[in-house]
Formats: C-alpha cells, structure tokens, sequence
C-alpha cells in the first residue's frame, strides 16, 4: 500500500483527480476507513458533538484530541492522517500553535487543520517552517459559530466572497498544503479552486472542488436527527444499531440468550454427559 502524502494529493490536483477525505475517532472505524481507500482520514473536534455529545465543537480540549488521534493512527496505514486543532490552541499565538500541534504530531498526526484566513496566517507559516503540514478551513469555521450567529451559509455577498477568496490565497502563500471549504455557495468554492494551486476540499461547497469531506457519522446516519442537505447518508445504521440492542434485550429478559451454543461445561460435566469408550 503507498503511503498517501501531501504531495501525493497535490499531484491529484493537477491530474483533476478527486480527493477522498473522512473523519474517524477510534481505532475500529480508523481501520475501516483505511480500508475502504480513502485519501485523508480527518480526527474532527466534531468528535465533541458526534462522540462526546456536546453541543458544539468548543469544549473540545487538546487532550481529547491527542487521545483519539492516537486510536485512530493504530488504524490508519495508507491514508494521510490529519487532526483538528482545538478552540484556542493557536489562535493566541504563533508559540502556542507550534507546541500544541507538536504534541499532536507526537500522538500520529501527519498534518493539523485550523479555522480561519488571514489572522492565522502567522501561525500556519510557524507550522510549515517547523516541518507540520497545514490544512487551511474557510467558510463556516465551527469554532466561531457565535461569531456567526448559527449553522449558515458563508460567502453569500460579495464582500464576504472577496474576504474569503483572499483569505484562500494568504493560507496557500503562508504554506498550508491544502484547504476545507465549509458551507459556501458553489460557485464561490469553485473560483477559490481555481484561484489556488493547493487543493480545496469541500462540505457544502459543491461539486467544484478538488475534494469532499463528511463527517462519518452523517455519512452512516448514526449522528441524530438533525442532518445538514449537504449530507448525503449512504446507510442508515443508527436504526440498525437500536433494532439490533432492542432484540438482545427482549432475548436476554425473556430466557432466551444465553442458549446452550453461547455457554460453556466444565470438564467433570462434558465426562459425564459424553463418556469416553474404555479400550478393548
């Protein structure tokens, strides 16, 4: 198996081949994943709401982080591993960034990914400079989800478009290797990806970029009831996985599990019950 790069996804850039990238947080489905011949394998802080069950991305800690980024690098063979940065693990600063994301390094990260354009520009060139691949993230930036008042669209206007069309090419010029476009109009996603030579990877973004990205639950439908239309659900597993706990316990109430397959004898009892032929 090759070992996906970043130069490996910048050739598939310029051969206009498609980027395939997926979250994971534990060892079982990281294996998976990597199996299934994904290109990237994303540890989202939306492990916090999809895993931990908060209700944003921002309680996150660096330490959660480093723990499931340590599972799912067990898993990961081929794919690129790359991991989110927490809330305020580099926004404060050039010094911060570079000893968290280190630490990340440290548990199998192969690259970090971090919110914002122009104003981290200074911490993405600290991060390249020292040898730790950047992953850019426009549009909608979970982390500032206060700032922007809710789950919405970015980009819509034209000041907005500008703003994020140059905050593109300040983290391409500053080293970042690649960059997630979240919730921005299509035609918008599209001329960034053009605009760049490093890859854009999309989630809500259209069809233009040179990647896609979905959280794996959404994907599995195994995240809740509420399902953003930029999520296409290839299974439905939640429902699935409740069935299968509803059989289990009616069998474990009524008598029926364990049956005699699922249970084991002693030795004196299996002697008993299957003599052994004396010798003639």
């Amino acid at each position: 198996m090759q070992q996906i790069t970043t130069s490996h996804l910048m050739k598939m850039k310029q051969k206009a081949e498609k980027i395939v990238m997926i979250t994971a947080y534990d060892y079982p489905t990281a294996c998976l994943v990597d199996e299934a011949g994904v290109d990237v394998v994303l540890v989202g802080d939306s492990l916090g709401m999809v895993v931990l069950g908060y209700d944003t991305t921002l309680p996150v800690t660096l330490a959660e982080m480093i723990y499931h980024t340590k599972a799912v690098a067990r898993g990961v063979k081929r794919a690129l591993l790359a991991v989110d940065m927490p809330f305020m693990t580099y926004q404060t600063g050039p010094t911060d960034a570079l000893h968290n994301a280190g630490r990340l390094m440290q548990a199998g990260a192969m690259s970090v990914k971090l919110e914002g354009g122009i104003e981290i520009c200074p911490q993405v060139q600290a991060l390249v400079t020292a040898g730790i691949p950047v992953i850019g993230h426009l549009g909608l930036t979970p982390q500032s989800i206060h700032v922007f008042g809710g789950y919405k669209l970015q980009g819509r206007d034209e000041v907005a478009a500008r703003k994020m069309l140059a905050d593109a090419k300040a983290l391409e010029a500053a080293g970042a290797f690649a960059v997630v476009l979240e919730c921005v109009p299509e035609d918008l996603a599209a001329k960034i990806t053009a605009s760049l030579a490093i890859p854009t990877i999309g989630i809500g973004a259209g069809s233009h970029c040179d990647g896609q990205v979905l959280v794996l639950h959404d994907l599995l439908g195994i995240a809740g009831k509420v399902k953003p239309r930029f999520v296409k659900q290839y299974a439905r597993l939640g429902p699935a996985i409740r069935d299968a706990v509803e059989d289990y316990a009616r069998e474990v109430r009524d008598g029926k599990f364990p049956a005699p397959e699922h249970s084991f004898l002693s030795e004196d009892t299996v002697a008993h019950s299957y003599p052994i032929p004396e010798k003639t």
